[in-house]
């Protein structure tokens, strides 16, 4: 079904800003205004929508669900297929859409649309191969049959830091395990969620199996789809308070969960490691998105022979980042996403400052317009400033001294989070053994960079349940049906 015959520019924020997206038809409307974070102004505004227009959804949704379903697997593949080939064409496009709205630099966003786009590659692939099992019962009564069968209706909620590939990464199993969804994207950044809509109904996607919906309301609005006996799915990416919150909801009509929270990554550097790879691999764990990723770097712990060098590296790095809008070419670290962010930057380094760290660089919030903040470097971190246990969610590096391997995995289990860490150290053996001792879903050793579709995204403690991406990543979208069989 293609939507406007016209060449379509996805780049522009009013192509996205038509309505909400239900039963494969825009849904006119208002009230929820698109902030650009490098500016301060308003670039769009979509539509707040209410619990009758929530419903609405899972009417919609609920209509399309049988057709779906039974749609075989092969068509479900090729479908998905197709949107990753017009992601891949509209790349640029979305890159700066993506810029625009989050403030990311453009080439963060580039990466982002990437990475997005191979989910749909990636589960093109997965929708034809869902398995199944059949085998003879060991006291040889009966035989067993394993089917596996869509979950039903999935309401998916995804966040404003990577707001295709969050989008992208439970659309993509959801599609192909023959689930219809509702999709509610974070209220900052719903434009890139609703030109995915677009591109899906234009590769053919049928009305109804996503809609996509904006509002203000979150509480109200999800209460009122989870307690739909309909929706059985709830797949959430976002803050561990809010995702506490979701599951109590949930519970209630016990809905099956998948949760994506937060992180308190350590970054591990012993005094083996080389010390540029640790260099380069730090500002990717701490600068992708201008740290505002769950998985970003959020506590570095050094060893003490290393410690200084890797300070002072640190340090030079991140003093000669371009900060600017992230639809600049030559921007390296956009703005933050609300004046809000910049706020609580501020407070968590202000209150370390007052602790006894120290500035190696960056440190204040800049004058003019825009929620900027610059990158910084901390030494002399106490263990108990706040900074050391909540999500930074910006592009501050607090640097911790340590002396022993054992005292660098205590360091880094220290927190009630267990998403995502990372080691370096040239002695593998050693890598691999403390990366053993750490708490953490995935770890990057050697590697500032660990997210890939092919491989389960998901974290332990009070990070999440479940994981996504990967071969196990369907499976959150899937029932297992078991058949006892007498021929």
């Amino acid at each position: 079904m293609t939507l406007d015959a016209a060449p379509l520019d996805y780049a522009d924020p009013a192509l996205h800003a038509q309505g909400l997206w239900i039963g494969g038809k825009w849904h006119p409307g208002g009230g929820i205004p698109v902030i650009d974070p490098a500016r301060g102004l308003p670039i769009a505004e979509v539509p707040d929508a209410g619990i009758d227009a929530a419903l609405a959804a899972v009417d919609a949704a609920d209509a399309a669900a049988a057709g779906w379903r039974a749609t075989p697997h092969r068509q479900r593949s090729e479908i998905l297929r197709r949107m990753f080939t017009r992601m891949t064409e509209e790349a640029e496009a979305l890159a700066r859409l993506i810029a625009l709205e989050n403030g990311k630099a453009l080439s963060d966003a580039r990466g982002e649309v990437a990475y997005a786009a191979e989910f749909f590659r990636w589960y093109a692939e997965e929708a034809t191969r869902i398995a199944g099992e059949f085998r003879r019962t060991p006291s040889g009564s009966h035989n067993i049959l394993v089917d596996h069968e869509p979950i039903g209706i999935c309401l998916l909620i995804t966040p404003w830091n990577f707001p295709a590939a969050m989008a992208t990464r439970k659309i993509g199993p959801a599609l192909a395990a023959g689930c219809t969804v509702i999709l509610k994207p974070a209220s900052e950044t719903p434009l890139t969620a609703y030109a995915m809509a677009r591109i899906a109904a234009d590769c053919g996607v049928p009305p109804g199996v996503i809609n996509v919906i904006t509002t203000t309301q979150p509480g109200p609005v999800t209460s009122a789809i989870l307690g739909d006996p309909r929706v059985r799915k709830l797949s959430f990416t976002g803050s561990t308070g809010v995702g506490r919150t979701l599951l109590a909801e949930a519970a209630r009509s016990v809905v099956s969960c998948s949760m994506e929270l937060g992180g308190n990554a350590p970054f591990l550097v012993f005094d083996d490691a080389d010390l540029d790879a640790a260099l380069d691999g730090a500002m990717v764990a701490k600068m992708r998105n201008a740290g505002e990723a769950c998985t970003a770097a959020n506590r570095f712990y050094v060893q003490e022979g290393i410690h200084d060098a890797f300070v002072a590296g640190l340090a030079a790095r991140m003093a000669a980042l371009k900060v600017g809008p992230g639809t600049d070419p030559a921007t390296q670290c956009g703005p933050m996403i609300t004046r809000r962010s910049v706020q609580k930057i501020d407070r968590l380094v202000s209150d370390a400052v007052a602790r006894g760290a120290r500035i190696v660089t960056g440190g204040a919030v800049p004058p003019g317009e825009g929620f900027y903040y610059p990158p910084t470097v901390l030494e002399n971190v106490m263990p108990e400033a706040p900074i050391a246990h909540e999500e930074i969610f910006g592009p501050v590096a607090p640097v911790y001294r340590f002396r022993t391997e054992d005292e660098a995995i205590r360091l880094a289990n220290t927190t009630e989070y267990g998403l995502a860490a990372y080691v370096y150290s040239r002695d593998l053996a050693r890598a691999l053994r403390v990366s053993r001792g750490i708490e953490a879903g995935m770890i990057g050793v050697n590697r500032g960079l660990m997210s890939d579709p092919a491989a389960p995204f998901g974290g332990v403690k009070q990070s999440g349940l479940g994981r996504e991406g990967g071969v196990t990543g369907i499976l959150d979208f899937l029932e297992a049906k078991y058949l006892a069989v007498d021929f």
